[in-house]
């Protein structure tokens, strides 16, 4: 009998094993599971990105929950400027703000002063900026790493999560799909 289970265990555990690896290797890499969405915004309050001029008045919109589903579809980005790709989906973000969807943006982890240089270089899309410098909304967020981006519902509820950086692809067959189905 003990010789018998010498033979049937490793097999089981090879089975369990193989299982396992052949359900992973199946799922997208892209598409990570979030907690968060079909829920409400998670409850976050954060200050305004030092600085920043663009169409605000300085440092007066910083960026809440309570700014977020007021009855209008939002696109949130998590960015910073030592985000490589956060550089690469910045024109995406932008030509999104020019078609009229309202960017707001969380600057992850970042000095004020790298952020508002980097938006003046680059262009500011975002209607609200809050300054996340030790993470903390980001946790709430349930952000893995940036750029990723968020869009909420009218009612403030998140309905997608995009992982890494925006790519045309994307914003072609997911993301305006979605806003053109919540606007109408």
């Amino acid at each position: 009998m003990k010789k018998h289970l010498l033979y049937v265990v490793p097999v089981i555990v090879f089975v369990a094993i193989a299982a396992f690896l052949a359900v992973g290797l199946t799922r997208d890499p892209q598409k990570l599971p979030s907690a968060l969405l079909d829920k409400p915004v998670p409850a976050f309050s954060l200050p305004p990105l030092a600085g920043r001029a663009g169409d605000a008045p300085v440092d007066t919109l910083g960026l809440s929950d309570e700014d977020l589903g007021k009855g209008e579809v939002t696109l949130v980005n998590v960015f910073a400027s030592w985000c490589v790709p956060c550089r690469v989906e910045h024109p995406l973000i932008t030509e999104l703000a020019e078609e009229g969807v309202t960017v707001h943006g969380i600057n992850y982890k970042d000095a004020p002063a790298d952020a508002v240089g980097w938006l003046e270089r680059l262009g500011d899309p975002y209607a609200r900026i809050g300054a996340d410098e030790n993470g903390r909304a980001g946790i709430e967020w349930g952000v893995y790493g940036v750029p990723e981006t968020f869009i909420v519902d009218q009612k403030g509820t998140i309905v997608f999560k995009q992982v890494g950086p925006i790519q045309e692809r994307d914003l072609e067959e997911t993301i305006r799909p979605i806003l053109e189905h919540l606007r109408s």
